[in-house]
């Protein structure tokens, strides 16, 4: 057999892995989602840790175990990242100082497909709730919950339309007693009577639909604009809230929103930053996790293509 040319010998010399692989858009986008969501969770964590030290009831483990499971979702963010700079054709060389890792310990460590198996197979947190407070144990509803809110709204479109309770339990079909438990949020509402109360006000039903669908853990309809559902239940939010003018909101956001923010919550145009929203729900009585999902969803469907976002 012929000896090998020098160009030949070359040629069969083992190359240098690549730091920068070629891009891969789809694995990006869902890295992208993956880390949302894993923010998200952080949040839970954290909360759960804020909670745990603050009540003073949870023990040295608990609050260890609390920690490592907040260190075992940032270990999951810090993987996602990894493998979206790869996805994206970006060089590890760039991340490698912060991580405090080689290059080639990163790519080892946080292989590409490792890291989507990890994805599909993981499982969310569930938020811990507060200790209820005296209040609350005594059967007082909690003015920020979802039901609440909705309860507020209802009472102040009965009470703006001058129509009595009874006028209320007569289309209902039920006694009076009961309308007046369903306004105070002593009671659920079901959707058949929120629209008999809007009806019979004289209001659209559909401005109260994403409110009574936060108070009955009920998801949105794909058939709804996700932008518009959001303005609409910040909207319900704002009448809940007795309709305050934008300065008496901007001044419970503790001036952290301006005026334009508040505007464009509510009416557009675009899908304003998660903090505006978090802010203006907080400050509007009820909890920014209601919202977040809504923000999320709108977002989601303001990058995905052009439609009336105006």
């Amino acid at each position: 057999m012929p000896p090998q040319s020098r160009t030949q010998k070359a040629d069969a010399a083992p190359r240098p892995a690549r730091s920068v692989p070629s891009a891969d858009a789809a694995r990006a986008s869902r890295c992208t989602e993956a880390l949302r969501d894993i923010a998200e969770d952080c949040t839970v964590h954290s909360e759960a840790l804020l909670l745990g030290t603050y009540s003073g009831t949870l023990s040295n483990a608990d609050l260890l175990q609390r920690l490592v499971d907040l260190r075992e979702v940032v270990d999951e963010a810090i993987g996602v990242v990894v493998v979206r700079q790869r996805s994206q054709g970006a060089p590890l060389a760039d991340l490698a100082p912060i991580a405090k890792r080689t290059e080639d310990r990163l790519r080892k460590k946080y292989n590409p497909l490792s890291v989507d198996r990890a994805l599909t197979n993981r499982s969310r947190p569930m938020p811990v709730a507060a200790a209820p407070s005296s209040a609350t144990a005594a059967g007082t509803p909690i003015l920020r919950q979802p039901g609440q809110r909705l309860a507020c709204a209802l009472t102040l479109m009965r009470n703006g339309s001058g129509r009595r309770q009874r006028e209320l339990a007569a289309e209902m079909g039920v006694d009076e007693s009961y309308v007046s438990r369903m306004l105070s949020g002593q009671r659920d509402l079901s959707w058949k009577y929120v629209r008999i109360i809007c009806e019979v006000c004289g209001a659209d039903p559909e401005s109260m639909k994403p409110l009574w669908h936060a108070a009955a853990d009920v998801q949105p309809s794909d058939a709804d604009d996700p932008v518009e559902y959001l303005r609409t239940y910040l909207r319900g939010l704002h009448y809940a809230a007795g309709s305050p003018e934008p300065g008496i909101v901007l001044a419970a956001a503790q001036h952290t929103l301006s005026a334009a923010d508040f505007r464009r919550a509510l009416h557009g145009p675009g899908v304003p930053d998660w903090p505006v929203i978090e802010r203006l729900a907080f400050a509007l009585q009820s909890l920014p996790n209601i919202a977040r999902p809504l923000w999320r969803r709108a977002q989601k469907a303001a990058e995905n293509g052009p439609t009336t976002f105006n």
